[in-house]
């Protein structure tokens, strides 16, 4: 090999070592007589001093060496002068003092810099993802990634379970996301699509008799695009036969913080063990199924309290079955009226028709007070003013945030404040990891464009045995073994128990709106597995890209894939999606309707 050691191994034990050593120049310093080059490989970096006096011969060629330049070196190990050590990187004690040198490949000068963070369009990042990824902080999350993946295999092997390939090319069915299809050359008119996850295959291994099956998925669905989504990921899938609800839960709790303790030590998890809520009390407390509870600002009920007021809005609302809800904003009563201004819009963004604003003051008498510039003053009686205090456990000198509307609007608005207000007071410890368990989700949801019930999960989500006679007269009310895992305002992943009998996974279908000729054409083969002792099952399917993008701290889940697509699901290196020969469409028996626009 060029190299007999990683550059970032050396220290002061190899003093008076000659080695050999290959990577980038990561940034070079020109002295007059001494040239120094940091040098940097996978593993780290290390001082290489090319002296003309120990080697005349080289000094020259490395007066031409430039930052990415490629090259191997060899030299001895020597200590760095007093006063010179560079406690920042490992090798701060040493350096080598070279005697060879050879340039393997010189380099452009890259489009941003390489040795330092700095603020670059994401397109150029992408389109040069080769060099984004040399940056240190790319570099460190592309590790965490593998490290990540390593632990869960070597965490399953542990418990007997077994990994097994799935199919990429597989049947297009109804689950929820669009598919990406994929035409067939040898069937003309027919396609395969990607899944979207293995989600019927997992369930047929465990008809198969496997009973514990993970593996580390690629899946594919054709959405917008947003921060923490992308239209390829990876997925840890897994299945388990003859298991309840709290089987898989215990399971996932034993290995995400068995993972963060191993590959993220620094981080502290807020709770132990991992809390159990559910769904209706998820969005009781924080509006939304997916809440960050690494801060408080839990969303208070006072439907009661504002329906009794002289205030109209708040009487409409409760009159037209609505809520009204609020949060309140410690230490926030003075904001001013622009502020309030900003979050009233805010709101109107979210749904809302308005946003009422209580600033709360102390009164002569050292009772609890609405502050006279809050336009709902005069409307609330001192006496509800202390019961709206009480019921939000508020004190003078914060500010309440109240939305009447129907529920779900409600819950929404509420929801994003939490999140806004929480991270603009600072409320949030990045170095803290809040898992939460969400359990017993509604099994249906009614899609009221479509005048049709639809999955909350996925149709293959087994209800509560003693919710099924609900299915005939009130399915709303069905609720599912279905729970979500969440860590800090994300979802990390969705799972259940599945149906695993044909009348029942039959009847879920029918529900969901399927004539019987179309469940046999699209769901044939699992209705007739389940007519071959099909066992009690059920599984989850955690997204490891959201959680390696939670555990590196970063906002967008592109920062730790290797090659992502961008906002608009292109691939700036590959310039991907790109048009195709006519010969190549002939071939899949395919033609144009009219010619496809590149987009940026």
């Amino acid at each position: 090999m060029l190299k007999d050691h990683n550059c970032a191994e050396l220290n002061s034990n190899n003093i008076d070592q000659t080695v050999k050593l290959a990577g980038w120049v990561h940034r070079r310093r020109d002295h007059g007589q001494l040239i120094f080059i940091d040098l940097r490989d996978r593993e780290g970096l290390v001082q290489i001093v090319f002296n003309p006096e120990v080697a005349k011969s080289i000094h020259q060629i490395a007066s031409e060496l430039r930052n990415e330049f490629v090259i191997s070196i060899s030299g001895k190990v020597a200590r760095r002068p007093s006063g010179t050590e560079n406690p920042k990187i490992s090798t701060g004690e040493i350096e080598i003092i070279a005697d060879q040198l050879k340039i393997l490949n010189p380099s452009k000068t890259p489009p941003f810099y390489v040795n330092e963070e700095s603020d670059v369009d994401e397109n150029v990042r992408l389109k040069y993802r080769y060099l984004d990824l040399r940056r240190e902080r790319m570099k460190q999350n592309i590790i965490l990634r593998y490290k990540v993946v390593k632990f869960i295999r070597e965490f399953l092997d542990k418990r007997d379970f077994i990994e097994i390939e799935t199919p990429i090319l597989t049947k297009s069915t109804p689950e929820g996301a669009r598919d990406y299809l994929v035409p067939s050359r040898l069937n003309p008119g027919e396609f395969y699509a990607l899944p979207q996850s293995p989600q019927q295959i997992k369930q047929l291994l465990m008809v198969a008799g496997f009973e514990k099956y993970y593996q580390i998925a690629k899946c594919f669905r054709d959405e917008d695009m947003r921060a923490d989504r992308q239209p390829e990921f990876t997925q840890l899938d897994l299945e388990m036969s003859f298991v309840e609800e709290e089987d898989v839960l215990s399971l996932l709790e034993d290995m995400f913080l068995s993972l963060v303790e191993s590959v993220k030590p620094e981080m502290s998890v807020q709770t132990k063990p991992i809390p159990r809520i559910s769904f209706a009390e998820c969005m009781e407390l924080y509006g939304t199924d997916k809440p960050d509870t690494r801060f408080g600002l839990l969303i208070k009920d006072v439907t009661d309290i504002a329906g009794k007021s002289d205030f109209g809005v708040f009487r409409s609302a409760v009159e037209a079955n609505g809520k009204v809800k609020g949060i309140c904003i410690p230490g926030c009563a003075d904001y001013s009226r622009k502020e309030l201004a900003r979050l009233t819009d805010l709101a109107k963004s979210l749904g809302a028709k308005g946003l009422v604003t209580i600033s709360l003051e102390e009164a002569p008498d050292g009772q609890i007070a609405i502050a006279s510039k809050s336009a709902v003053a005069k409307f609330l009686s001192p006496a509800e003013v202390q019961q709206l205090a009480a019921r939000m456990e508020a004190k003078s000198g914060d500010l309440l945030l109240l939305v009447a509307d129907q529920s779900a609007v409600v819950n929404k608005v509420l929801g994003e404040f939490r999140r806004e207000m929480g991270s603009r007071l600072d409320m949030i410890d990045p170095n803290e990891l809040a898992f939460l368990f969400v359990v017993n989700f509604p099994l249906l949801e009614w899609k009221e464009e479509e005048n049709r019930w639809d999955s909350t999960h996925h149709p293959f989500t087994a209800p509560r045995e003693e919710d099924e006679h609900l299915l005939d007269t009130d399915p709303a009310k069905v609720r599912a073994r279905h729970y979500d895992i969440v860590c800090n305002g994300h979802e990390l992943s969705s799972g259940s128990i599945r149906i695993h009998t044909r009348d029942l996974q039959q009847k879920i279908f029918r529900l969901l709106g399927h004539k019987d000729e179309a469940i046999e054409e699209q769901f044939g083969h699992m209705l007739e597995a389940f007519d071959y002792g099909a066992p009690p099952h059920g599984g989850i399917a955690p997204g490891i890209d959201r959680l390696v993008m939670i555990l590196a701290q970063e906002q967008n889940i592109r920062e730790v894939i290797p090659f992502p697509k961008n906002q608009n699901a292109r691939d700036p290196l590959f310039d991907a999606p790109s048009p195709v020969s006519k010969d190549q469409l002939r071939d899949l028996h395919l033609s144009l309707s009219r010619p496809t626009e590149k987009k940026s």
